[in-house]
């Protein structure tokens, strides 16, 4: 089987679709299709070229490209964008006359106009049958209301992260991945909410990125508070540079009370006892013991 993979949004998930019998040298990165989906007839971009496949190792029913994008279909596009901003200002206009709690977040009408998707977000479950009605009563094609999460909210509208740069979910993530307060803690950066979240509230998709090198390169380091054996003698950690691969490690000094902090490679450093480290970063020791 020979397979075209096809996005519907900028930086939305590749889906997998049957070249059929569309000539193969016309499906060039970029270029307009019409397509079958679940949900209907819809107008997408290639963003993967062909490709061949066994038939077994697709995990889902592969459904054809129907045709490369006329003009025709390129203006119904484009019809069909603004037909949405129309929808959203009368779905806005209903949610507020029915005195619902929920905030619309996207807009989105199939290519074929069978189908419009509102999507929303909401604090809690709300009841919405009543717009429904009124909704399907108003547009005549089938009516959907999807409550999304913050993610997905941000994905939508995008925006700029403290970084400057535009969110990375709504310019090329396809997916997000899972993020804990551990990717955090393994680089270094503090555990405070609003230096380690997103516009969105939840952690920042970028502490994945780094994850695995920062795993590997903590594999052979101490951590703080830990007692190690230096070449200038015995001291505790007072701080790691991951990266450089360098220990800050308080020294006895030989024959007196104080202490000198040094830094010395990670490599030259050997743990005599190790400190133990609140996994919640409480400090506390007694919440996460074994």
């Amino acid at each position: 089987m020979i397979i075209a993979g096809v996005r519907f949004k900028e930086a939305g998930r590749i889906y997998y679709f049957d070249i059929d019998k569309i000539n193969e040298s016309e499906l060039v990165q970029g270029t307009p299709v019409i397509v079958e989906t679940g949900r209907g007839i819809e107008y997408g971009i290639i963003a993967m070229e062909r490709r061949e496949v066994e038939p077994q190792s697709m995990h889902q029913p592969i459904r054809k490209i129907l045709r490369i994008a006329t003009s025709q279909d390129i203006e119904q596009e484009e019809e069909n964008r603004q037909r949405e901003a129309e929808a959203r200002a009368v779905c806005m206009g209903k949610i507020e006359e029915h005195k619902l709690d929920m905030h619309l977040v996207d807009v989105e009408l199939t290519f074929d106009l069978s189908k419009i998707i509102f999507f929303f977000t909401s604090d809690g479950r709300v009841d919405f049958r009543e717009l429904v009605k009124d909704l399907a009563g108003t547009f005549r094609m089938r009516i959907e209301l999807r409550q999304i999460g913050v993610r997905d909210e941000a994905k939508m509208l995008n925006g700029m992260g403290i970084c400057g740069r535009t969110l990375c979910c709504a310019t090329f993530l396809d997916e997000f991945q899972p993020v804990s307060i551990k990717s955090a803690k393994d680089q270094g950066l503090s555990l405070n909410p609003t230096k380690i979240s997103g516009i969105c509230g939840k952690l920042m998709c970028c502490l994945k990125y780094e994850e695995e090198t920062y795993a590997e390169l903590n594999q052979g380091m101490p951590s703080v508070g830990d007692k190690v054996r230096t070449p200038d003698g015995d001291g505790m950690v007072l701080s790691i540079n991951v990266l450089r691969q360098l220990v800050r490690v308080a020294v006895q000094v030989k024959n007196q009370d104080d202490t000198k902090a040094d830094n010395y490679e990670a490599k030259d450093i050997t743990v005599l006892v190790k400190n133990h480290q609140c996994e919640r970063g409480c400090g506390c020791g007694k919440c996460c013991e074994r």
